[in-house]
């Protein structure tokens, strides 16, 4: 399975200026979220990137993507109707091939020389099917992300068959349907914010617009009903993922990002100092 082309979205009411936000990535320089995703997208050989935005965006988005704005395509989703409708919007773009989708709203850190993007994609080529990238969450974490339930590949350390989907389960749903082997007590497989999707999920999306009779359309329900119909495996990445739309969630990902660069030991020093001066009020 080649995968060329990837969708990140960015519409959202609580998303669309975090993609604009200036961060400093780990080798020193001032890059937009949006540049250090399409760098992230870059790694893994794609090159044919579509944003999906709400109306108006548009100029904004191409001016934060700096030299790589005339390159990209730009979707708009009319109404904020959820995640999955947002998707659903680049259905166009997407066609009959598989893709790769992101959110504008996280940021990776990887460990290793790839990228997560890049190993993530790599798995999906090998496996021939879709694969989301998922990270152990611990419970409290769960009403901020989908999770997802299954069995380990046998042989495949980190790679999981997908059985189940939930949206943000409650602790009590994910203890009754998400339970993974080898996870500690109280951890589950959220998303990660990053899917290798084939193109029957666009069908699917527009099956769940239909039913939702003008409502929100999340995703999950689709992946859910994918996982029915075909090979889904998600998979532990040798990455982190860092919510920048969450309360001091730009910060932490700052931080990670710093804490990974050349600038690692002056970043370090400057911690320190901040700790120490606080231990002598």
């Amino acid at each position: 399975m080649e995968i060329k082309q990837a969708i990140i979205t960015a519409a959202g009411k609580s998303q669309r200026t975090l993609p604009l936000q200036t961060l400093v990535d780990r080798d020193g320089a001032a890059k937009t979220a949006l540049q250090i995703l399409i760098e992230e997208i870059q790694s893994a050989g794609i090159d044919e990137i579509c944003v999906v935005v709400a109306p108006g965006d548009e100029a904004a988005y191409r001016s934060a993507a700096g030299s790589q704005g005339g390159r990209l395509h730009f979707v708009e989703q009319p109404e904020p109707l959820g995640y999955g409708h947002a998707v659903a919007c680049a259905r166009d773009f997407a066609g009959a091939r598989p893709f790769l989708l992101l959110v504008g709203d996280h940021l990776y850190v990887h460990a290793g020389a790839k990228r997560a993007a890049q190993q993530l994609v790599e798995i999906a080529a090998q496996e021939h099917c879709a694969v989301s990238a998922v990270q152990a969450t611990h419970e409290s974490k769960l009403p901020y992300y989908g999770a997802v339930g299954g069995r380990l590949v046998p042989n495949r350390p980190g790679l999981y068959e997908v059985l189940q989907v939930l949206e943000k389960p409650t602790p009590t749903e994910a203890e009754q349907k998400l339970i993974v082997p080898g996870l500690r007590a109280g951890h589950y497989l959220c998303f990660f914010g990053m899917h290798v999707l084939t193109a029957a999920v666009m069908g699917l999306l527009d099956e769940e617009i239909a039913a939702a009779r003008g409502g929100p359309v999340h995703l999950t329900p689709a992946l859910n009903r994918l996982a029915g119909r075909e090979r889904v495996l998600a998979c532990e990445l040798r990455a982190r993922r860092y919510d920048i739309g969450v309360k001091y969630g730009l910060l932490t990902a700052q931080l990670a990002l710093a804490l990974e660069g050349e600038d690692r030991d002056e970043v370090l020093t400057g911690l320190v100092e901040l700790l120490a001066r606080r231990e002598l009020k």
